[in-house]
């Protein structure tokens, strides 16, 4: 589908501020509408949304369906009666700029245990019960929450044999044993989505989309994989037999081994794609827009044999392609995509992106060097795509242009007409005027480029673990000022 000119701001919820340590669903992230609002924008990007798991990363969840519990709102919970002042104080005294991602969950979690014991000992609303019944996917993962504490943390392969592999007599023996923590996580994903869902109101009714993000792997350590594992590739023991990742290239002389399995997807095409059609739907009740991460995968993917230390051998292979989305959009009807078609691009991604006429993405990072051939430069982008000055994965702009060769910072004075005294921070606005004046049909900008924010603001280095997903603003970065100059240059810019 083809998306009008408009732009938004890149912000994951957990960098919103909050005396809770960590960003989340209540007043801030109202503000924050506002916020977008105020300024003009259509958009507010996030990253995915569910229950981090190793290195805390969105990327790498405990479920494909699942909420965030660490999003949920302590405030709202105060406000509904499930909690106290008493409860909630005194506050640890959490940073203000950074996510403790261990500290949080420790706080966090011993409040919404609190909050559950209350709401578990009254009469469940009927939009419990009607939640319940509608989350196809809720059973497996509540079990799988609780089977992972049960287990002291351990991924699902390292459980119980009985458990790991879902033999019926174990699965009715946890089911009764651990029944109290099922009924926690179950409310924690009703708490969460009933959250989320009024946040996604509050933004539309003041003509703001939200862009969601659906990666394109899942984690092994998930319900998902244990759940489902005719749908990956797995072994009989249930452990991963082969595994994604990026070959060697420019960025990577081994490449990138992410680890997660690859899907069986002879075997998810025998039900029509059912798991991907849930997980369309379900994306599709809680955003506005889907970035589909890592595209690419959809036409041909990277399959590394599991056990290999590196992503070098490893080799091609065709993904579902074409059928795969004619079938979703068959089920579903127009589905609303950007499509992130970063990397390593064939003309078969290329043809398969265009087929269905979903906008890919510009990065100016990537685009604005003195070796760019001069069709992907920002003067030649396509009004079918999404322009960036950086996005989760990039350094902020400020810090990218200070580590410039000097042969990129040249190219860059004279491709922009910069003065030569010019400040990073102006020269960060100069990039973000040049993203909203291009023919990119949107446009979305980094909060930290719009806060103009060196390194030390970036939110993740790929293929690094620790240290990652932990930036937050705080209250009073975003002034009146800039407000009026990004309002100003969106309405130049047409959008």
């Amino acid at each position: 589908m083809t998306f009008k000119r408009q732009s938004g701001i890149l912000l994951h919820p957990t960098s919103l501020p909050s005396p809770y340590g960590i960003g989340d669903l209540g007043k801030e992230a109202c503000a924050f509408v506002d916020f977008l609002s105020r300024s003009r924008q259509k958009l507010w990007q996030v990253l995915p949304l569910h229950p981090p798991g190793y290195g805390e990363s969105p990327f790498q969840s405990f479920s494909a369906f699942a909420g965030n519990p660490l999003l949920i709102s302590i405030d709202r919970l105060r406000e509904e009666g499930l909690l106290t002042q008493q409860d909630i104080d005194p506050l640890p005294g959490f940073s203000d700029n950074r996510v403790e991602f261990a500290r949080v969950r420790e706080y966090k979690d011993g409040l919404l245990r609190k909050a559950f014991a209350v709401f578990h000992s009254g009469l469940k609303p009927y939009e419990y019960h009607e939640f319940i019944a509608g989350a196809h996917w809720l059973a497996d993962y509540a079990l799988f929450m609780a089977l992972k504490q049960y287990f002291g943390g351990l991924p699902w392969n390292r459980w119980d044999p009985s458990i790991a592999l879902r033999q019926r007599e174990a699965m009715e023996h946890f089911r009764q044993l651990l029944q109290e923590e099922i009924a926690y996580q179950c409310f924690l994903q009703f708490t969460f989505f009933t959250q989320w869902m009024e946040l996604k109101k509050y933004a539309n009714d003041r003509g703001i989309k939200i862009i969601g993000d659906l990666p394109i792997f899942i984690s092994y350590d998930s319900s998902d994989a244990w759940a489902n594992p005719r749908l990956f590739e797995l072994d009989e023991l249930g452990n991963p037999a082969k595994v994604a990742g990026v070959p060697p290239d420019y960025f990577s002389a081994t490449g990138q081994l992410w680890g997660n399995p690859h899907y069986r997807w002879t075997e998810m095409e025998k039900d029509d794609y059912l798991w991907w059609r849930q997980r369309f739907k379900l994306l599709l009740e809680t955003v506005d827009i889907i970035r589909i991460d890592h595209f690419r995968g959809f036409e041909a993917y990277w399959e590394i044999p599991a056990g290999e230390e590196t992503a070098i051998n490893g080799r091609w292979v065709k993904g579902p392609g074409k059928k795969f989305f004619s079938t979703i959009i068959r089920y579903l009807g127009e589905i609303p995509v950007i499509a992130e078609d970063l990397g390593i691009i064939t003309p078969e991604v290329v043809k398969l992106k265009n087929h269905f006429n979903f906008p890919g993405m510009k990065i100016l990072q990537f685009n604005l060097n003195q070796n760019e051939k001069e069709e992907f430069l920002p003067h030649h982008y396509e009004p079918n795509s999404v322009v960036y000055t950086g996005t989760h994965d990039n350094d902020t702009t400020v810090g990218w242009y200070k580590k410039l060769l000097p042969g990129d910072v040249e190219f860059l004075t004279e491709y922009l007409g910069l003065e030569p005294a010019m400040r990073a921070e102006e020269i960060c606005w100069r990039l973000i005027e040049v993203a909203f004046r291009s023919q990119s049909n949107m446009a979305i900008i980094p909060l930290q480029d719009v806060l103009c924010l060196d390194s030390e603001a970036r939110m993740n280095y790929p293929g690094t673990v620790g240290g990652n997903w932990q930036w937050r603003f705080k209250q009073g970065d975003i002034t009146p000022d800039i407000e009026e100059k990004l309002a100003a240059l969106t309405m130049a810019s047409g959008r």
